[in-house]
């Protein structure tokens, strides 16, 4: 079967409330995304944000991570999962071979169920920007 790709906000910010495992490239979200109709599917979603780079950075980072999901979700993806990937700082430097390496490790972590800790919520952030004077 082959992955289909998240498109709603929603659906990212639900794969935020899941599994999350921490590699030097990139992190790997995963929320199993079973419905009242049984699941949908291996689906897949990238982040990155503007502290990365310019467009061209993102852009190329996004090209890459797609190319790694196509390859390693059909044999190693959760099935009836959401994968969603937000890249870090040093993905667009990484060796593709090593990155690939690393999805795979990830995935398998995942599988299992071993995610990192729970990030700490952050300190006066409740879902806004708002400037207080």
């Amino acid at each position: 079967m082959t992955p289909t790709t998240l498109t709603k906000r929603a659906d990212f910010l639900a794969a935020n409330r899941g599994l999350r495992v921490a590699r030097p490239g990139f992190v790997l979200l995963v929320r199993p995304n079973s419905g009242p109709n049984g699941g949908q599917g291996v689906r897949y979603g990238i982040t990155v944000t503007k502290k990365i780079g310019n467009a061209v950075v993102r852009n190329r980072m996004k090209r890459r991570f797609r190319e790694l999901l196509r390859a390693a979700l059909p044999q190693h993806g959760l099935p009836d999962h959401d994968h969603v990937l937000i890249g870090r700082e040093g993905g667009v430097e990484r060796d593709f071979a090593q990155l690939s390496q690393e999805l795979e490790i990830a995935l398998q972590r995942a599988s299992e169920g071993k995610g990192d800790r729970a990030r700490r919520p952050r300190q006066g952030d409740r879902g806004g920007n708002r400037r207080v004077t």
